[in-house]
């Protein structure tokens, strides 16, 4: 095919997650369309930013159409603190990070046996009051383990000990509970469809599970580890054994077993809920090229991230999928089985870490123009 035509007839579907801690998904669908317009002006641009319901999603959904709405909530450590949550005709994106995530505590300061999810319920019941029936909740990012018993508390659950009064915040609370009422839970829940987004399906207890995994991250010491076990093994004795063991269950500290237990939310991956929502099958249909990516491509996204779950749809749409990526860390042959022709890392023009988060935009922008080169002239 000779340079004019594929000018004329190339149309790039832009669908890529955020590079963490230095560009948005919107950003970088920014910057990826400028390089290639540098090389080809006449090229054709759809972006799509994706997110696989952990932080981003929000951002993702308002991209594509959705409105952003705030409320006041609580945040993991009391405080108060705005979140944002997205909502088109009935349907909300709501993420657990934007109200219980790890952002919100300072540099250094964790609260591992005591962080809650109070304000994930306060976000959920901000999307109620504005009328959504069917809510999106990405859970991913975040700074507790209390099995989303704070989120249950929110939207009208009570948490009670031996003396009748109510357990302290977090998970480190929940080995005192006795007795768990769910009879004040809001009535408009009952007519919901809550899709429980995630990229995790870890149970919520045991060598897999919630503070095993990723209490570390949290702040969480070994023996607060071992705690937050018995706490949250503990409470579901109370609550549902059962549900501890889906997929899903640990997802965000174990938000994601409250809201299966308790809230009647049906779990699925994140990044396949999310193209659902973001429109990403019309936006396919009309592209001959995909180009997806995220901060680092590796290991962990073969396992539901969004570069794999977009690659994956646009392989059984027949088309060819590229990456960009701040750090590559998947041989050829992984890539090949994912889907993906080949991926373009910004260390391959900078090799110092510290630069290439620095000068993300940039160097993003020039691996965009040798994806033009390579793909469309």
């Amino acid at each position: 095919m000779t340079d004019g035509a594929v000018m004329e007839t190339a149309r790039v579907l832009v669908a890529a997650d955020k590079f963490k801690g230095s560009l948005t998904a919107v950003q970088v669908a920014e910057r990826v369309t400028a390089g290639l317009r540098r090389i080809v002006p006449e090229v054709q641009v759809e972006t799509l930013p994706v997110a696989d319901g952990g932080d981003g999603t929000v951002a993702a959904a308002v991209a594509a159409g959705f409105e952003r709405r705030e409320a006041r909530v609580t945040g993991p450590r009391g405080e108060t603190v705005t979140a944002a949550y997205a909502l088109r005709d009935t349907t909300a994106v709501v993420e657990m990070a934007e109200a219980s995530g790890l952002q919100h505590l300072p540099a250094g300061v964790f609260a591992p046996l005591t962080a809650t999810t109070y304000g994930s319920g306060e976000l959920l019941a901000a999307a109620l009051e504005a009328g959504a029936r069917t809510i999106v909740f990405g859970v991913g990012g975040s700074a507790t383990t209390d099995g989303g018993a704070g989120m249950l508390a929110a939207l009208g659950a009570r948490f009670l000990d031996a003396d009748g009064k109510p357990v302290g915040p977090g998970g480190g609370g929940l080995a005192k509970l006795a007795e768990v009422d769910l009879s004040g839970l809001d009535p408009r829940l009952a007519d919901v469809d809550l899709i429980l987004a995630s990229d995790v399906d870890n149970p919520l207890t045991g060598p897999k599970g919630a503070p095993e995994v990723y209490g570390r991250q949290k702040g969480a010491t070994e023996e607060d580890i071992a705690t937050l076990d018995a706490a949250l093994s503990h409470y579901a004795s109370i609550l549902g054994p059962d549900h501890a063991k889906l997929p899903g269950a640990g997802a965000a500290g174990g938000i994601g077993y409250g809201a299966l237990v308790a809230l009647g939310a049906r779990f699925r991956p994140g990044i396949e809920v999310m193209l659902d929502v973001l429109g990403f099958a019309p936006a396919l249909a009309r592209a001959t090229l995909v180009i997806t990516g995220e901060g680092s491509l590796d290991e962990q996204t073969l396992h539901g991230k969004a570069p794999a779950g977009v690659a994956a749809a646009a392989r059984a749409a027949g088309l060819e999928v590229v990456a960009v990526c701040g750090r590559l860390a998947l041989p050829p042959e992984a890539l090949g089985r994912a889907g993906i022709r080949r991926a373009y890392a910004l260390t391959e023009l900078e090799s110092d870490p510290a630069v290439c988060m620095a000068q993300a935009g940039p160097l993003l922008e020039r691996v965009a123009e040798g994806i033009a080169r390579d793909f469309l002239t």
